[in-house]
């Protein structure tokens, strides 16, 4: 089944030009031109990515955005805007949007951070959804993992695409270079500390002992290790 994207702009020769250019990439692609509308476009159409425009008629981008998180709806998203304000991407970043780009801006360069966003947020169609280790349960699908002690936790986007990088190299050390590289956007603000905080949640939710880990390990000075 193609891949289905949804464009929430309201400048309508943008829109368009965006959907050729997405369905010549073989996308299936619906759009919404105002953002009282963006609700009820997204439960029907069930994209499995969102372009959204900030500045938006009746609801802006970012009420909308709030909006999906409210309803557990873990659609990727990436921002669109023509104000390019720092404290506009900061706010979306903040929520979690998995990327932002900033009118005008080069088709090829938006196309690269789709397949990017996709490939960060779904497994491959031939991986299995749901990982199993002797601690917990991971379910790449939902967002959600089951703990040690059998709880359903939901957790967000980049923890769970950190999880599949981190069990997609079972007994193998991660660099923090390489988690970065694939976890952030060039120009977006990250840093160790994050990963740090990240892995001490891992530990939480599944180690025995999360001062002795077993399973999500820190190798000093160069990156991180899942075992089994």
């Amino acid at each position: 089944m193609p891949i289905k994207v949804l464009i929430i702009e309201d400048e309508l020769a943008l829109q368009q030009t965006l959907k050729l250019n997405l369905e010549l990439e073989n996308y299936k692609v619906d759009t919404c031109s105002s953002g009282g509308d963006a609700i009820s476009v997204i439960k029907n159409f069930s994209p499995d990515l969102i372009l959204l425009d900030i500045m938006l008629p009746v609801i802006g981008g970012i009420e909308i955005y709030k909006q999906l998180k409210d309803l557990k709806i873990n659609t990727p998203v990436i921002f669109l805007t023509a104000k390019n304000n720092v404290q506009d991407k900061i706010e979306g970043l903040k929520l979690g949007a998995d990327d932002y780009i900033t009118k005008p801006f080069d088709l090829e360069e938006l196309l690269l951070r789709i397949q990017n966003v996709l490939k960060h947020n779904y497994p491959k169609k031939n991986e299995t959804s749901i990982f199993k280790f002797e601690n917990g349960e991971i379910n790449f699908s939902t967002f959600q993992v089951i703990t040690k002690e059998g709880k359903i936790e939901d957790i967000s986007k980049r923890e769970m695409a950190l999880l599949k990088l981190l069990t997609d190299n079972i007994n193998n050390v991660v660099s923090r270079d390489e988690i970065l590289d694939k976890l952030w956007a060039k120009d977006e603000v990250s840093s160790s500390r994050t990963i740090d905080n990240y892995i001490l949640n891992f530990r939480k939710l599944f180690e025995k002992n999360p001062k002795e880990p077993v399973h999500f390990l820190s190798i000093r000075g160069v990156g991180y290790k899942f075992c089994v």
